[in-house]
């Protein structure tokens, strides 16, 4: 039998996999408890578990009274693979089966490369970490991208971000290179699943990620779902209109959120600052050659730079009116605010605290967190091998999701 051909077989082994994959290795008694089984019917399930090469004995529990019970956990040689396909990089990851990361790589890549280009670079980092590692099979991938996805289809569609994308199945065509099941979903999803399995979202019920990158997604977990909406499109806040007369969006409209505060904006406004050397800074650092980002502005605003904390504040402004909204609409607990232009830090995150608590409904903020988030950089893989684990640890119900 081709290990990565496992799967539970039924509802109650689909949820002993999640359990021991969110907690770690428990009692067989634990695992009977949570799901109403006998110790009889346990035994049988936790036996085909092991059977099927996805859980192993982990020795003897404490004992409760009675009869010791044994100790279950995943088994040890389970990997996933979290690929988080940005505007500008692509980061791939090796975890383990309680979604660990055992390895991280990444390197600089234009998505406006093409298809090709891309998906060479994530199979190219993938045979690295699996040569490095020598892991022989995958149990599933979970892919990010920049732009808006056909979930059940596994491939974006007309993503602004990504020219030339527009219905490439990403899923197969991965599937076919590295041998397992793949997942595809937005990037600020998978972000938002990493922040709910390892970051400062865990355990969380009902919570906001906003993600903040050369884009700006919002990723809605509700009721400890991610909420993705009748066609995907669900947190699309990068493209809520701010005025009628703003700049220009890749999307082809005026005055969207991302036109304004997006990390190509932020550059495109740090670079305007320089060539009129109303930032001493950011002239500096344009007249060394350097192209502004992101980055940059924060580097200055750190340093002190007036036009450069204007440039963060302002942005937070904007960011701070939408999420005011969305807090309103949705009242979330918390709100997690990552990506790289949440690198600007404290600035920002003050700002937007400042017009939400401001603009939205006492009862609506009386028990709310806005949090940077704690991940950074590994939020993405983390929730990209997340969701390839669903693919694993379910019932055969969805198993025409990734398994061509």
């Amino acid at each position: 039998m081709k290990r990565v051909a496992a799967r539970p077989e039924n509802a109650h082994q689909a949820r002993m996999l999640t359990m021991l994959r969110d907690n770690g290795p428990l009692s067989r008694a634990e695992l009977g408890d949570a799901g109403g089984l006998s110790r009889t019917k346990i035994a049988i399930e936790v036996g085909r578990l092991v059977e099927l090469g996805l859980v192993e004995d982990a020795g003897p529990a404490l004992s409760r009274g009675g009869r010791r019970s044994t100790m279950a956990r995943l088994a040890p040689d389970l990997r996933f693979l979290g690929i988080d396909i940005g505007a500008t990089s692509v980061d791939v990851a090796l975890t383990d089966g309680e979604l660990r990361v055992l390895d991280h790589v990444s390197q600089p890549c234009d998505v406006r490369a093409g298809p090709t280009a891309v998906i060479d670079a994530v199979v190219g980092l993938a045979a690295k970490l699996r040569a490095e590692r020598g892991v022989q099979d995958l149990f599933g991938a979970g892919v990010g991208v920049p732009g808006p996805v056909s979930f059940r289809d596994g491939a974006p569609v007309v993503p602004p971000l990504m020219p030339g994308w527009h219905h490439v199945p990403i899923r197969d065509l991965l599937s076919q290179e590295l041998g397992c099941p793949v997942l595809v979903d937005n990037d600020v999803n998978i972000m938002a699943m990493g922040e709910r399995q390892a970051g400062v979202a865990r355990g969380a019920e009902d919570f906001l990620f906003i993600k903040i990158g050369t884009g700006i997604g919002c990723g809605v977990v509700l009721g400890g779902r991610l909420h993705r909406g009748v066609s995907g499109s669900a947190g699309d806040i990068g493209h809520i209109r701010l005025s009628d007369d703003g700049p220009w969006c890749a999307c082809g409209n005026a005055g969207c959120l991302e036109a304004f505060f997006g990390g190509a904006a932020l550059a495109r406004d740090a670079t305007v600052a320089a060539k009129e050397h109303r930032s001493v800074i950011l002239s500096e650092r344009l007249a060394a050659g350097h192209e502004l980002t992101a980055v940059d502005v924060g580097i200055a605003a750190a340093a002190g730079d007036v036009v450069a904390i204007e440039l963060v504040r302002e942005g937070g402004r904007r960011l701070g009116h939408v999420i005011a909204g969305l807090v309103s609409f949705v009242n979330p607990g918390l709100v997690v605010i990552g990506g790289g232009v949440a690198g600007l830090g404290h600035t920002l995150l003050a700002e937007v605290r400042s017009v939400v608590y401001r603009r939205s409904l006492p009862l609506a903020t009386e028990n709310l967190a806005i949090v940077l988030s704690e991940l950074g950089g590994l939020a993405g893989v983390v929730g990209g091998a997340r969701l390839a684990s669903d693919i694993v640890f379910d019932e055969p119900r969805h198993s025409a999701i990734g398994m061509q």
